[in-house]
């Protein structure tokens, strides 16, 4: 029996080898880094994930929508993704409110690369933390990368307790920055290169040390460095101008 070919033996072979060539854009695509939404509104999926819940963290109302209160002691939530992982620059917003009485340096949302062979945590990572000074607090960033690491905390830039703000980090390829509000905290020179895939902690940073006292009511990842004017918006007027 003869066999027919669509293509000839030549043709065949110059169309498998456009599609080999092709290939690492094809699937690496599926992979990119996209601009993801997280709503804490519920506790048992955020992002579309499937949560790990410590403790009794609540769902409250807010006059911005539904978000969860953590009590600062034992309360978190892990979630299986890494939303920044592979992204070379990048714009990372958080709505929360830090609460009065809580610890003097708190992580209120780590992201972590992991490593791909082992599952094991790396030391390359994305924090957002405070520090309470005087009854207020601000704010502190940080971002590692290899030996290249970047701290951004300035408490000379204090803010009110018991209200609700905008906090950003913006890594541009070059540099990161951070705001509260547009109010522009610190900056500073970072070699960071795309991070693996991982997991994230809400709440308290990832090996459960310096829990955070407050309420969180989004977050966006953007895989692109924005500008001020492009920040996520408060769903609402938000009390105390300085958190838009």
């Amino acid at each position: 029996m003869k066999v027919r070919f669509l293509f000839s033996p030549n043709r065949l072979t110059a169309f498998a080898v456009a599609l080999l060539c092709a290939a690492p854009a094809v699937f690496g695509q599926a992979n990119a880094p996209r601009t993801q939404i997280w709503r804490f509104d519920r506790l048992d999926r955020i992002g579309g994930f499937a949560t790990e819940v410590l403790g009794r963290p609540q769902i409250i109302e807010t006059p911005y929508g539904k978000a969860v209160q953590f009590n600062g002691v034992d309360e978190a939530i892990f979630v299986p993704d890494h939303p920044l992982a592979g992204a070379s620059t990048y714009t990372w917003e958080v709505i929360f409110r830090p609460d009065a009485d809580g610890a003097p340096a708190q992580r209120f949302f780590h992201l972590q690369e992991q490593d791909l062979a082992t599952g094991q945590d790396t030391n390359n990572r994305m924090l957002f933390e405070i520090r309470i000074v005087n009854g207020q607090w601000c704010l502190d960033s940080f971002a590692s990368s290899g030996s290249s690491n970047r701290t951004l905390l300035n408490c000379k830039l204090l803010h009110p307790l018991g209200q609700w703000y905008r906090v950003t980090a913006v890594f541009d390829g070059h540099v990161l920055r951070n705001y509260v509000g547009d109010a522009l905290q610190g900056e500073g020179p970072l070699d960071l290169k795309p991070q693996l895939a991982g997991h994230s902690s809400i709440g308290v940073r990832i090996n459960k040390v310096y829990w955070f006292k407050g309420a969180v009511l989004m977050a966006r990842f953007t895989p692109r460095a924005l500008r001020p004017s492009e920040f996520l918006k408060m769903p609402g007027r938000l009390g105390g101008g300085s958190g838009e």
